[in-house]
């Protein structure tokens, strides 16, 4: 097809079940059903928490009918049978229009559900706090009462119990305030945010890419919060289209474009009852604000600065008493230096950070006054996150790929006395954990290619204390009838021209043969916040790419994460070069299989992944006969500051390699028709200009492409009806491209 413009493409049709013998009948996934409610997944438990007391778990569930929504469930931990807590039907309509400043959270925090999305227990467990769309509500655990705490016409975002228990805190209208649950009273805690001046919320950047969804922190005792105050006044407006379904909108979004300026941030301590200090965070106004910590004590806190150029991070300790501060600890690098959630202090001051400065990430031990005590753990491989640690005992619990880097698993270390780290998790499959009690118990998620995702509650051991989520792929589980229809993935290992091993894995299409050709779908990320390769459980969705004949490849190529300092750094101020290199070599490897037919392999990706897309179509004697590339990045100046500079420096610093990582400079080699590009017409991540500059350079040099744009739609695309029509749409042009016979 040569069409610029796909409304209305010929839909592959859903393959039809068939009978082998009298009784034996072979299932057939059908795009249909991959996309249809109950997930065929099955039933998923997301956020849960264990109550403060250590009795009752709590759980986030999508509705049996409409994944979209969400309602809060308990299960006691001694036993019983899992019950809603809370029917988000019964408190809210699911078409409850959300304010800009929701909407804008939820994307950054990834939130795609409506319904309860988040809560947040009381320390005394008698009660749950229930942030609902845009309005807050509180829940009594004893009687399962709803009472609703605001009814405004602003939506009140990122609430907070006091620490105390005895009032809460939202933002509302760029304003932070405090509600008295005692007395219903509001207090305006900091001045009036308007314009571009907000207060107590993190900025685009910090929620998009430092992970922080914060602008405000309450001290141990409720007596004070630490807030910022963003000025974005000097930030570029990008004038953006959300063109939708129903009509159309524009959207002045002050947008940190790469090398350009960002938001400028300050810290206030406000003293409830009292007056505001202003925190030292020293001469430079262009740093980032990464995290807020406070002591125990509630005498101090702590604020991580990094630099502009990411190449330098500050432990501050600020005094809140005057805003004063001091620099404790500081990491630095000739790359970036990576943020982590790892700092954790102690009662004595002392505290737990992690590092890279071994060549891997690992856990080191300082005394209070910054001086390094012990590095924690060694090896050749690196720690991922910092669970938990129990003063007690001198143990840290942390989640970490030690043995292999396709598999992830919970290990518990002493900081004290140098030893090694003991698994407290079974090995093969992926396994995440959320500890609390100082490691007397953990919620433990797992899954591998055989087992959908579960999810328990263990002891301090590794022992199984209840389901919370069994998911048992039995003979009434959702994805029964197809379990055994489809082959696992293989996985192994291609060495990188510099020596380096690269993880694959491969899956082969139903009815494998291993005397015939198979075209083939590469999977891909490829960049450094996710990686792709992974003993988990495989998606529906890509089990479909099986049932339409299509073996599935992935390749984590240098520069995705979970690898060592030398693997991940390999494509500073290099993106398109070593990853595509990692990419083509693949796909040539995957030619040299006596199954694969070479003249038929095809590659998709979304955001960076449609990036690597691009760049692998228009490589050179590219091996890639097409590509679905969705969501693209195609001129890295036109993306955000923090993620860009952070790997490719900016624009005045490193213009050649921004110039080779312009898709536009390697168009002349894309092969006609082979290209379908996809993206929400919405998107106020990688903005729709990436994607239009490439239509306008392709239609001036008369190349034929293929496209579809998605109304209302922003970075990713939500609910099953869309992503049925987008992936009928990837398997008809796939089919084109890679079938030429049928």
């Amino acid at each position: 097809m040569t069409t610029t413009m796909m409304t209305g493409a010929a839909m592959a049709q859903a393959p039809t079940a068939s009978i082998s013998g009298a009784s034996i009948q072979q299932i057939a996934l059908t795009p249909e059903r991959a996309f249809a409610d109950p997930a065929l997944s099955g039933p998923s438990a997301v956020g849960v928490k264990l109550s403060p007391d250590g009795t009752l778990l709590t759980f986030l569930k999508p509705k049996e009918k409409d994944h979209n929504i969400q309602d809060l469930w308990a299960v006691p931990v001694k036993g019983g049978e899992p019950y809603v807590l809370v029917d988000a039907d019964s408190l809210t309509s699911s078409d409850k229009a959300l304010s800009e400043a929701e909407k804008s959270r939820r994307e950054r925090m990834r939130v795609s559900a409506r319904g309860v999305v988040a809560y947040e227990w009381s320390e005394n467990s008698q009660s749950i706090l229930l942030p609902l769309d845009g309005d807050v509500y509180m829940v009594d655990r004893a009687t399962k009462k709803v009472t609703r705490l605001t009814e405004t016409a602003g939506d009140e975002v990122d609430a907070k119990l006091s620490p105390d228990g005895k009032g809460i805190s939202y933002v509302r209208d760029q304003t932070l305030y405090l509600k008295d649950l005692k007395t219903g009273n509001e207090t305006q805690l900091t001045p009036k945010g308007e314009g571009t001046t907000t207060y107590a919320t993190a900025e685009f950047i910090a929620e998009e890419e430092l992970d922080r969804h914060t602008g405000y922190w309450w001290s141990p005792k409720s007596i004070q919060v630490v807030y910022q105050k963003t000025d974005e006044s000097s930030v570029d407006i990008a004038q953006r289209v959300e063109i939708g379904g129903e009509g159309i909108k524009i959207v002045d979004q002050r947008y940190p474009f790469a090398g350009k300026p960002n938001a400028v941030v300050e810290l206030y301590v406000k003293t409830i009852g009292g007056g505001d200090v202003k925190v030292d965070l020293g001469s430079n106004p262009d740093i980032y604000l990464a995290r807020v910590n406070w002591a125990k004590d509630g005498k101090s806190f702590y604020v991580q600065r990094l630099s502009r150029d990411q190449h330098t991070l500050d432990l501050l300790q600020v005094d809140p008493a005057t805003g004063s501060s001091k620099v404790i600890l500081s990491e630095t690098s000739d790359t970036w230096v990576e943020l982590h959630d790892d700092f954790r202090l102690l009662a004595d001051g002392s505290f737990i950070w992690s590092s890279e400065r071994d060549g891997n990430k690992h856990f080191y031990y300082y005394g209070s006054d910054g001086k390094l005590i012990r590095q924690v753990t060694h090896g050749d491989w690196p720690v991922d996150k910092l669970a938990d640690l129990n003063e007690k005992t001198g143990e840290l619990y942390f989640t970490a790929s030690k043995d292999t880097p396709i598999e992830h698993g919970l290990y518990k270390v002493s900081y004290k006395t140098p030893g090694e780290p003991v698994a407290l998790t079974k090995s093969g499959g992926w396994w995440t954990a959320d500890v609390s009690g100082g490691g007397a118990a953990f919620i433990g998620g797992y899954s591998d290619p055989q087992t959908p995702p579960q999810t328990a509650l263990y002891d301090g051991t590794g022992k199984r204390l209840r389901w919370i989520e069994e998911n048992k792929l039995d003979a009434s589980h959702p994805y029964a009838p197809y379990k055994d229809e489809y082959s696992q993935p293989e996985f192994g290992e291609l060495t990188a021209a510099d020596g380096e091993k690269l993880e694959y894995s491969i899956l082969k299409p139903k009815g494998f043969d291993p005397t015939k050709k198979y075209p083939v779908i590469v999977s891909i990320y490829g960049g450094p916040a996710s990686k792709t390769v992974k003993k988990t459980w495989v998606s529906p969705a890509t089990r479909l790419w099986q049932e339409a004949g299509y073996i599935v490849f992935s390749l984590d190529n240098r520069g995705t994460p979970g690898r060592s300092v030398k693997f991940g750094r390999a494509i500073y101020k290099s993106f398109g070069q070593k990853d595509i290199d990692d990419q083509i070599m693949g796909a040539n490897w995957l030619k040299t299989l006596p199954y694969v037919d070479g003249d038929h392999i095809g590659i998709m990706g979304w955001s960076q992944g449609g990036f690597v897309t691009l760049m692998a179509l228009t490589a050179k004697d590219t091996p890639f006969a097409a590509g679905n590339a969705g969501a693209p990045p195609t001129q890295w100046e036109l993306y955000d500051t923090a993620y860009t500079e952070r790997y490719m420096s900016t624009p005045q610093d490193n213009p050649d390699g921004y110039a080779k990582s312009d898709v536009l400079n390697r168009l002349d080699n894309l092969k006609p028709g082979s290209l379908l590009l996809m993206q929400g017409m919405s998107d106020d991540n990688v903005q729709l200009s990436n994607s239009t500059r490439v239509m306008a350079a392709l239609q001036k040099k008369g190349v034929p492409f293929e496209l579809m744009l998605y109304p209302g739609e922003r970075h990713g695309l939500k609910g099953n009806e869309r992503n049925l029509q987008k992936f009928r749409l990837q398997l008809d042009f796939f089919n084109r491209k890679l079938k030429p016979n049928g």
